[in-house]
């Protein structure tokens, strides 16, 4: 018996279990053929972001470990603030495709970072999986795509009509199979940032330590 111990759970309850089951499918099968799409020149990417990440700086540097001596870092902290973290993880290659930090995380700073991970192989196929969030399903996403994909058609005026029209509309032209940048959107109340879960969690470790030092190095003459 640990009884200081819990963990939270969710019942999640789709309305249709059907197709919370074709999701899912979806999902990992796109996982577990990243590789063999990577050959045909099509990038699986999952994407995700971490909010709210205080940037923290210590009073005073850090003790370097020496021989018998452990590391010591310093109690008391200088506050800078909270920042976004925006993610991209390459699943066939096991990388981190692209992060970036800011204040923000608006539907601008997401459609930007996609733009940059496309940019590295602009003529290749795309395929990101992100969860369900509204700067996800944004105007600013759907011209980014057509502008990529060469679809030179009318998208509509956002919240009156066409592919602009509402999130529901936006979303089905980003999922357009047909287009060579798309998204797959896992279901609601369900999160999968990498099929290799523990190497994921190493991941988001790895990248939130090393992106907000380096925010703070040059944002700040202090050390750590």
């Amino acid at each position: 018996m640990q009884p200081h111990r819990s963990r939270y759970w969710l019942n999640a309850n789709p309305p249709d279990p059907k197709v919370f089951k074709q999701e899912v499918q979806q999902v990992c099968y796109l996982y577990q053929k990243a590789e063999e799409l990577k050959l045909e020149s099509v990038h699986v990417v999952s994407t995700d972001e971490m909010t709210g990440i205080q940037a923290l700086e210590r009073a005073y540097p850090t003790q370097e470990m020496e021989l018998g001596k452990i590391e010591y870092q310093e109690f008391e902290y200088i506050r800078h603030g909270t920042l976004s973290l925006i993610a991209s993880w390459g699943v066939a290659e096991g990388l981190v495709l692209n992060a970036s930090v800011k204040e923000t995380r608006n539907e601008d700073d997401f459609a930007n970072h996609i733009a940059q991970i496309i940019a590295t192989n602009p003529n290749d196929g795309w395929i990101f999986v992100s969860d369900q969030l509204n700067t996800h399903k944004s105007e600013s996403l759907v011209r980014l795509v057509a502008t990529n994909c060469g679809i030179d058609i009318d998208l509509g005026v956002k919240g009156k009509s066409g592919i602009l029209h509402s999130m529901e509309s936006r979303a089905a032209f980003l999922t357009d199979t047909s287009h060579r940048i798309r998204f797959v959107y896992t279901p609601k109340h369900s999160s999968w940032r990498c099929s290799r879960l523990s190497v994921g969690l190493v991941f988001w470790y790895v990248v939130y330590f090393d992106v907000v030092t380096l925010f703070l190095l040059t944002t700040s003459n202090n050390k750590f």
